[in-house]
């Protein structure tokens, strides 16, 4: 079966890692990208080009030669998207810039991928991922002070998983106005998204919730086992009681047990060395509650749930030989992702190219006026819960969706609230209830998606799973997402951000030698939002173009396989030789943080560029340990600010380190350019959160209203289906609550 992106064809300029890995999602899902390659190959020889290049086709084009510049321009002429990650101006130059593409194409959807946007005063910066990690505080303090550097490019990936949003909303505008645009999605703005909830700031201390989950995160950490092996152990889970009781261990978590926190934390660490780390994750399993061995990255390419789920997959590579490595994120029922194809030499589909540069240009038959959004008229019902769910309905409202966000009554407690709520509506109703299911259909009715994050089997046993729906729906998307998926061995397993962390290897790697360490961010949950709105905006195009519906699935074990796709590629010869642990300040000498007299900078050069500076002139000739303590001691002798100053004026990438989200969500430009918001929330006065990242010039994103008090809008929503004078009735049996949940 076709590709729910069959059809439509991407010219795909983009080098290293954002541009290429946007183009791959794309590419994924059926489009035919065609790849254009500078002479003597990518930017960046990679092995894990074998994965961000699958399913493209190449031609080598030098854009500096007249000849080959207009094979571009033809090809962009009669394009569908354009995906390219220079620094801004780059392509202006070479007449291949927004404006022109858009002026020959008016169809076009044209996806830029800076380091910097447009508009930043940094804009011009050399922005390696290791630039733009300090620029947003990715890079965090450890105990001795020293920024701790992670071999994972959050900022890159985070780019990619929206624009790849962004340029499918779009198309779902443009297929209804004929309409392109321009997408703007920078690497700075982008990982403001994995921020998240580390940048939200209740203003009045007082008003902030007090019922916290202390106690759940005092014992979700990570146990030494009998093995000497680390396991995962997650608390929050409603299982976790009944998982201690298995093991003749309820008495340390039981209620009025007089345990302290740190006596709790004592008597878990003695229990869990009493087994092995296997042992413990089939305990977890039989008894419904959430853990998992911290293995690592090699380890789970041969995990049994990551090659049954096909996140991890083998194949052919022209240059590499046999490869496994990382699958599909975004699963889709109705239009399957193609099975992935080796990537293609440089070059070698040349003749191909050229003899199908000319098609006919996208139109549309009878086109509706210009939209003010790109989901506009889209009705969505949000079920989910925690993280990874609601960011995904999120992105639905800010790309102009009306979303409705069911909670339940049994949660006393909307976890993230004021983070992944703005924009929507809020009912909390009781599905359990026959009264609260008449709701809920009533909403679905009239309803184009529905969106739930429950454990593999729950929406089913509730009478509300996909087939449930698609019942009575037919062309509804219904959007799954959860922890490792929905087929494999592992598929019912219970988990949060933790869980995938550790069972794909982030944990281990960022811990190093020692105790596995979270990821600065919870990045797989953000990220497996993004990725749910991403295969929703798919599905929508092919709805219109078909009035098919379908089921779209994915999970944060999918979303952990594709943070790390710099790295899980084996092949023969393969070195796990990236940079790993709590000591780690960078890749290498050229690539790494400094410490200046008064802070941390990182510096990103390449060979040679250090004779650019004069300062450095002397070490520009040295090499391994002597270059490092020759830059280490110049660096030493002055500010940050005055470096980066001197090496970007040389063209060398750097930027002074930000040690924390707090002065990043307060910066002016952050500010005045709604990456950082701050507003009236009722019942907690000012909040700040971040705001959406991708720049749509014709249909903006919008991070709508601030979020509602859970269940404050219970009457506008029953009106919008007829239940207007039904709310006292079913507030009285308990079907709808409008008091008394919290939030934090």
């Amino acid at each position: 079966m076709p590709g729910a992106l069959d059809g439509i064809r991407v010219i795909d300029f983009g080098q290293y890692i954002a541009g290429p890995h946007t183009a791959m999602f794309l590419a994924d899902q059926g489009a035919d990208v065609v790849r254009v390659e500078p002479p003597g190959g990518p930017r960046w020889d990679t092995p894990a080009n074998a994965t961000w290049n699958r399913n493209k086709r190449s031609i080598v084009l030098d854009l500096k030669d007249a000849a080959d510049l207009e094979i571009a321009r033809r090809l962009v002429a009669t394009a569908d998207v354009v995906v390219e990650n220079f620094r801004p101006g780059v392509m202006d130059r070479l007449g291949l810039g927004a404006k022109a593409c858009l002026a020959a194409n008016p169809a076009l959807v044209y996806c830029s991928l800076p380091g910097f946007a447009s508009d930043d005063p940094r804009a011009g910066v050399t922005a390696w991922e290791g630039v733009v990690g300090a620029a947003t505080a990715t890079y965090r303090p450890g105990p001795a002070g020293t920024p701790i550097h992670t071999a994972i490019p959050f900022s890159s990936h985070y780019a990619a998983f929206q624009a790849a949003a962004a340029v499918a909303m779009a198309l779902n505008a443009r297929e209804r106005d004929g309409l392109g645009q321009v997408v703007e999605v920078p690497l700075f703005d982008a990982t403001f998204a994995a921020i998240g909830a580390r940048g939200l700031r209740v203003h009045d201390a007082a008003a902030a919730d007090d019922r916290d989950m202390g106690a759940i995160m005092t014992l979700t950490r990570q146990f030494l086992c009998a093995d000497g092996r680390w396991f995962m152990y997650h608390a929050g889970n409603l299982n976790a009681q009944a998982f201690l009781a298995s093991v003749g261990a309820a008495e340390i978590v039981a209620p009025g047990s007089g345990l302290s926190l740190d006596d709790q934390r004592e008597r878990l660490e003695a229990l869990f060395r009493t087994k092995t780390s296997a042992e413990w994750e089939a305990l977890c399993d039989a008894a419904g509650t959430e853990g998992a061995i911290c293995r690592t990255s090699d380890e789970w390419l041969d995990n049994e749930q990551a090659l049954g789920s096909g996140i991890v997959i083998e194949s052919l590579d022209p240059e590499l030989g046999a490869l496994r490595g990382p699958g599909v994120n975004v699963r889709m029922s109705a239009t399957p992702a193609p099975a992935p194809r080796p990537r293609s030499t440089p070059g070698a589909d040349r003749d191909a190219i050229l003899a199908t540069a000319e098609r006919p240009r996208f139109a549309v038959s009878n086109p509706e006026p210009p939209l003010r959004s790109a989901l506009q008229g889209i009705k969505v019902v949000d079920l989910c819960i925690v993280l990874a769910g609601p960011t995904c309905g999120r992105t639905l409202a800010e790309f102009g969706a009306d979303v409705v966000k069911i909670d339940s009554p049994s949660r006393k407690m909307v976890a993230f609230h004021n983070d992944i709520n703005r924009a929507k509506q809020s009912i909390v109703l009781d599905l359990k209830s026959e009264a609260g299911l008449r709701v809920f259909w009533r909403l679905v009715a009239d309803a184009d998606v529905v969106v739930q994050n429950f454990r593999k089997g729950v929406a089913e046993r509730l009478g509300i799973g996909y087939e449930d729906v698609r019942a009575r729906r037919p062309d509804i998307v219904y959007a799954s997402l959860n922890t490792y998926g929905q087929v494999g061995p592992w598929a019912g397993r219970p988990g949060h951000e933790q869980i995938a962390q550790a069972a794909s290897g982030m944990q281990e790697r960022f811990g190093g030698d020692g105790r596995p360490v979270l990821a600065p961010f919870a990045v797989n949950d953000y990220g497996t939002g993004f990725m749910g709105a991403y295969g929703v905006a798919l599905a929508l195009l092919h709805r219109r173009r078909t009035g098919e519906g379908q089921h779209v699935d994915s999970a944060l074990a999918y979303t952990a396989t594709m943070l790390q796709s710099s790295l899980l590629q084996r092949y023969a010869g393969k070195e796990w030789n990236e940079p790993r642990g709590q000591a780690s300040v960078g890749w290498n000498t050229l690539n790494r943080a400094y410490r200046a007299s008064d802070g941390w900078l990182f510096l990103a050069a390449r060979p040679g560029e250090l004779a650019r500076v004069p300062a450095l002139a002397g070490a520009a000739s040295l090499e391994g340990e002597s270059l490092a303590a020759a830059l280490e001691g110049a660096i030493a002798g002055g500010t940050a600010d005055d470096w980066v100053a001197e090496l970007q004026a040389g063209g060398i990438g750097a930027h002074a380190i930000v040690p924390d989200v707090r002065p990043l969500m307060d910066d002016p430009w952050v500010r005045a350019h709604g990456l950082s918001i701050t507003r009236e929330h009722e019942g907690f006065g000012l909040i700040t959160t971040t705001g959406p990242t991708p720049r749509l010039s014709r249909t903006p994103v919008v991070p709508g209203r601030a979020a509602p008090r859970p269940g404050s809008d219970a009457k506008a929503i029953l009106a919008t289906v007829g239940l207007d004078g039904e709310l006292d009735r079913l507030l009285a049996d308990g079907a709808v609550v409008t008091e008394g949940i919290g939030v934090r």
